[in-house]
């Protein structure tokens, strides 16, 4: 186990290293100048067809879901705990400035998000179940030509093991360690976690083959109800929280913006250095909203949608929910309610339970931080097994889905008694080399992107003229 840390550590140091985070940056700010800003120049229009739209019904065909239920699923394996305990993993480590940098790439990340899925909608094909499928590999594989496909093949292998770790392993422990919090709070006297924590994978295990095996319908409808409750009860506890600590925010984004550039962070010293600072905002914030991963434009390649771009936006507003709203929300809760943060660990809530707690008590922030985990996790179990799929399909067939799906249910129960620190780090890797193939093919194919939007934004003035 030493070895495979030290192993997984040395490639995590060139993963994430300097020219990752160049290339992350790099590719949004490129995406950026290629389709003149359209993340801030339209982002009012973008609001207006995604979140304008959620009341409106629309249906789908076999084997399609609506936008909407596109985005939600993109959104559920998107918004997971990496919004809340790896939010806390970053302010802890990089200091309260990794906010700040995690807006910075939230910004650019839109952008890189909405040329994922454009790019997934405009290159997808449908398998012979009559099922769109799309992503990455297919983009790579339709957009660049055969001679790329060898690319997409490397990230289906690099995203299908992800799916084990950030997508199952990781997501089944928070429920876990969140659940087992409240058991403890209401029963402190309570020893017997290695039976409660198989039961609870069980469960857990239970629920997601219900959902998997009932197709991408299924999925959709499960999701589209799913990610509007989590974040809706999530939101408004945080919000509760800052408001009852507001004479402390002018102070706390002050300390943000700072910070972000001081050496000083919450374990003092060298941890809060810039490059500490940079390092977990930039990680965290890929981590929480997905941009230039390359997996939830496979969610997104499902939809009923046919006008790349317009599903594009949806892209766009997932980020700005996942890092703007929601992962800042969580930073603001733990830095507002002035807990003593020098004691949380990586994939660790106490943090967030104590946060909530100042306000809620230790039962009732236990309570809401084990519902709001349960929640996302779940959400991003979903998702991701969806992203496993598509890459066991793209890399051998339709005929290995299945085995996949018992696999990764199994691992479900597995996960409920394991150490998660290496299974974090080992995420974090895997996260960083699926991002490689995937950012090189939407920056060779930026010119499709700049394209796509120049002439849906060109026929929409068009329309706009004739009815005036």
């Amino acid at each position: 186990m030493d070895l495979l840390t030290r192993i997984n550590s040395a490639i995590n140091g060139v993963v994430w290293g300097p020219p990752m985070l160049i290339l992350l940056m790099g590719c949004g700010i490129l995406m950026t100048i290629r389709t003149r800003g359209t993340q801030f120049r339209h982002f009012g229009y973008a609001m207006k067809n995604t979140v304008g739209k959620l009341f409106v019904k629309s249906e789908a065909a076999d084997g399609e879901m609506t936008p909407f239920q596109a985005m939600t699923t993109a959104l559920a394996s998107t918004v997971g705990t990496g919004s809340i305990a790896g939010i806390t993993a970053a302010v802890t480590l990089g200091g309260p400035g990794a906010i700040f940098w995690l807006w910075i790439a939230a910004l650019v990340g839109m952008i890189t998000k909405y040329s994922e899925v454009l790019l997934a909608v405009k290159y997808r094909e449908k398998n012979e179940y009559g099922e769109w499928t799309g992503g990455p590999m297919y983009y790579i594989k339709n957009g660049l030509g055969k001679k790329w496909a060898w690319l997409g093949g490397l990230f289906c292998v690099f995203a299908a093991l992800a799916s084990f770790g950030i997508g199952n392993s990781v997501q089944v422990g928070n429920i876990i360690t969140s659940i087992n919090t409240v058991i403890t709070s209401f029963a402190p006297d309570f020893d017997s976690f290695a039976v409660t924590n198989l039961i609870q994978g069980v469960i857990i295990a239970v629920l997601t083959a219900f959902v998997l095996f009932g197709g991408i319908k299924r999925l959709g409808a499960v999701t589209e109800k799913l990610v509007p409750a989590m974040a809706v009860i999530y939101v408004l506890a945080c919000l509760v929280v800052v408001f009852v600590n507001l004479e402390r925010v002018p102070a706390v984004f002050g300390s943000i913006f700072s910070g972000a550039f001081s050496p000083s962070g919450v374990t003092g010293g060298a941890v809060g250095s810039f490059v500490m600072a940079l390092t977990w905002g930039v990680k965290r914030g890929v981590f929480s909203n997905e941009a230039g991963l390359g997996s939830a434009p496979m969610a997104h390649a499902t939809t009923s949608e046919k006008d790349p771009v317009k599903q594009g936006l949806y892209g766009i507003f997932e980020v700005f929910m996942a890092s703007i709203v929601i992962c800042t929300l969580t930073g603001l809760t733990l830095l507002c309610s002035g807990i003593d943060m020098t004691y949380g660990v990586m994939g660790d809530t106490s943090l967030n339970v104590a946060a909530l707690g100042t306000v809620f008590g230790d039962k009732g922030g236990s309570l809401l931080i084990a519902v709001g985990i349960a929640l996302f996790a779940f959400s991003t179990v979903l998702g991701w097994a969806l992203y496993g799929m598509r890459c066991v399909e793209y890399l051998m067939g339709y005929q290995a889905v299945l085995p996949y799906k018992v696999v990764f249910i199994v691992l479900i129960v597995l996960s409920a008694t394991l150490d998660l620190s290496l299974v974090w780090d080992i995420a974090d890797t895997l996260n960083g080399l699926m991002a490689i193939p995937n950012l090189i093919a939407v920056v060779l194919l930026s010119g499709v992107v700049a394209r796509e939007t120049r002439d849906h934004f060109a026929r929409q003035k068009e329309e706009r003229t004739k009815h005036t």
